[in-house]
């Protein structure tokens, strides 16, 4: 597999990560994403789908950026949807990165990124589009999981995470897909990524973050440095305030 255009070493700033970065996604309440910052979460995911049940208004998703400190990313993820329509809940909100999680087209994520935004494209093992897109693609980072289950995204499922680990060797790799405070060290230890993103395994229902989860599963996260004793990790999410922070 070749490298993507923005390799791991991402050139600027240089700064490396001791363990991977941690994406709380699916939040809907600003005090929730507070704590979930608070707690060491290096970005949160912000959903613009409306067969989602953690879906937000432009008017939630502002709320909850306001609450997120400057070190914190901020990222909307979309399905499908068009330029303008991205653009705008960007510019509305103050999102920092989307996530492009459909059978987006390469042309889009470039248009975005020409506009400053941050990328981090899904792909999917057993889907379309498969691991092999990445040859398309320009982005920041790509969120890697299975194709199973009724709607785009993880769906709580947990799959063979050692399937991405040759994929995150030679691009920026965000592991996602039935994540939890359990599972998560192994999933680590299987794959490798550069970050993980999840959102049920750490909550107390759709849309509602169970700290307690958020704080163990980011406890577990952080203890897996000794499985990068031999990489250098940089961080993939760009913060709200602009420059990379490890």
């Amino acid at each position: 597999m070749e490298p993507s255009k923005k390799t791991l070493s991402m050139s600027e700033p240089a700064m490396t990560c001791p363990y991977p970065q941690v994406k709380i996604c699916g939040l809907t309440r600003p005090h929730e994403a507070a704590r979930c910052a608070g707690l060491g979460a290096d970005a949160i995911g912000l959903v613009f789908f409306p067969q989602s049940p953690r879906n937000v208004t432009p008017e939630q998703a502002g709320a909850v950026v306001a609450a997120l400190p400057e070190s914190v990313a901020a990222v909307g993820v979309f399905v499908e949807a068009g330029f303008s329509f991205i653009m705008s809940r960007v510019e509305r909100c103050g999102l920092s990165m989307v996530q492009l999680h459909g059978r987006e087209s390469p042309r889009l994520a470039a248009r975005l990124t020409a506009e400053g935004v941050g990328v981090i494209k899904a792909l999917f093992v057993g889907g379309r589009p498969g691991l092999t897109a990445v040859q398309v693609f320009d982005a920041d980072a790509y969120l890697v999981e299975c194709a199973r289950g009724p709607l785009p995204g993880g769906n709580a499922m947990a799959w063979d995470w050692g399937a991405a680990r040759d994929f995150g060797a030679h691009h920026p790799l965000v592991l996602a897909g039935g994540l939890s405070p359990d599972n998560v060290g192994d999933a680590i230890r299987a794959g490798l990524p550069a970050a993980v993103d999840v959102s049920s395994g750490v909550e107390a229902s759709p849309g509602r973050k169970d700290t307690d989860k958020v704080a163990r599963l980011i406890a577990a996260v952080h203890g897996s440095a000794r499985h990068y004793a031999a990489r250098t990790l940089q961080p993939v999410f760009r913060p709200k305030g602009g420059a990379l922070h490890a």
